[in-house]
């Protein structure tokens, strides 16, 4: 959801978690923690909080520790959890903004898995005559190019600012009064999750939310996650959520990002499903290649998740999370063993520099 660049000094809390497998817990990381206390000072968070997990049995210790002489068992992993500041919790409830698109692009590939739908089916095969006008054609758009953000539609968020509530189709009607982007460029849009979530709908008879509480939700025992459809509240517990002018924006009707962004969930819930998802759970083999595959979108995006290539080498996948009161980020290796999870109680971080140095403390090998 589109935020200002700059942030105002507004009350923040931050939270950072990776899922454990485990009940022990180990002492962070002294890189990591160190970023922890940045979030609250350079980052302006009068909070924050790190819940980190590897299952390689490597995180958490300090550099030259062996895992065993930590308490650690290997095989289960290590869960790493350390906090700065009072007023966060690490059960809390949140909004999670576009993460929600992983969610819903998993639900159409497991759908094309099934040979209910196919990727390169036109958007005016499932949809008929919504999308059309001002140069834009539902009959030459694809599921893919939907799903890699590549179908050169407009944001219909641009027009709300994320803070309207809209129906669907007064969503798409809204983005399709603007001439499209140039087509199969990488340009993201919240409507094209929209318009995924619509699709999802003609093929099963179910809404979004039915389906993905169906073949995720449920089966991944995600007890902290949910569409909330009109509900303005969040579940307890639950903290506090601030725009960026400091006002108080936790109750809100998340309907303003439907499809795009409406879920609300736990730090241990993202880390769990991002887990699963990359690690082969809820997808074959094929069809979740063809979700990390970034050529249609010239290598920015590939289907609900984008790669981003950290200065020791590594690769991480995942998706972040933007929402009015809200900002979340999910980071994890292509083999889903090692899951980073954080959030603030704002739309922004204030330092943007702090979310790469995280990852890379957390993601790049140490050296002794």
């Amino acid at each position: 959801m589109p935020t200002p660049r700059t942030l105002l000094a507004v009350p923040l809390s931050l939270t950072l978690l990776c899922l454990s497998t485990a009940a022990s817990q180990a002492g962070p990381a002294p890189n990591t923690n160190a970023l922890v206390r940045l979030l609250v000072t350079r980052g302006r968070a009068p909070a924050a909080a790190l819940l980190a997990d590897d299952s390689t049995g490597s995180l958490g210790a300090p550099t030259g520790t062996d895992r065993t002489d930590a308490g650690t068992n290997h095989a289960l992993g290590t869960t790493a959890y350390a906090q700065a500041g009072p007023g966060i919790s690490r059960a809390d409830h949140f909004r999670a903004g576009s993460i929600t698109k992983t969610f819903i692009a998993t639900v159409v590939l497991q759908l094309a898995a099934e040979h209910r739908l196919s990727l390169s089916d036109t958007v005016e095969q499932h949809l008929p005559g919504l999308v059309h006008g001002a140069g834009n054609d539902g009959r030459a758009l694809t599921l893919r190019s939907l799903l890699t953000h590549t179908s050169g539609l407009y944001d219909f968020t641009a027009v709300t600012g994320g803070t309207v509530h809209v129906s669907p189709t007064q969503a798409v009607r809204m983005a399709v009064t603007h001439p499209p982007a140039d087509r199969g460029r990488f340009s993201y849009s919240n409507t094209n999750y929209v318009l995924l979530g619509l699709v999802i709908q003609q093929v099963t008879d179910n809404s979004y939310a039915t389906e993905t509480e169906r073949r995720i939700i449920a089966p991944l025992r995600l007890t902290g996650t949910s569409f909330p459809g009109s509900r303005t509240t969040l579940p307890s517990p639950h903290g506090r959520a601030y725009a960026t002018d400091g006002s108080d924006v936790t109750d809100l009707d998340p309907r303003v990002a439907g499809a795009a962004g409406e879920l609300v969930t736990t730090l241990a819930d993202l880390d769990r499903f991002y887990s699963a998802l990359l690690g082969g759970g809820l997808l074959p083999p094929h069809w979740l290649r063809e979700m990390l595959d970034t050529r249609t979108a010239h290598g920015s995006y590939g289907m609900g998740l984008f790669p981003v290539k950290l200065p020791c080498g590594i690769t991480v996948w995942g998706h972040n999370g933007r929402i009015s009161g809200s900002y979340v980020r999910t980071a994890a290796t292509v083999d889903g063993r090692r899951v980073l999870t954080f959030r603030v109680n704002t739309s922004e971080i204030a330092d943007p520099g702090l979310e790469p140095a995280l990852l890379a403390a957390e993601f790049c090998p140490r050296i002794s």
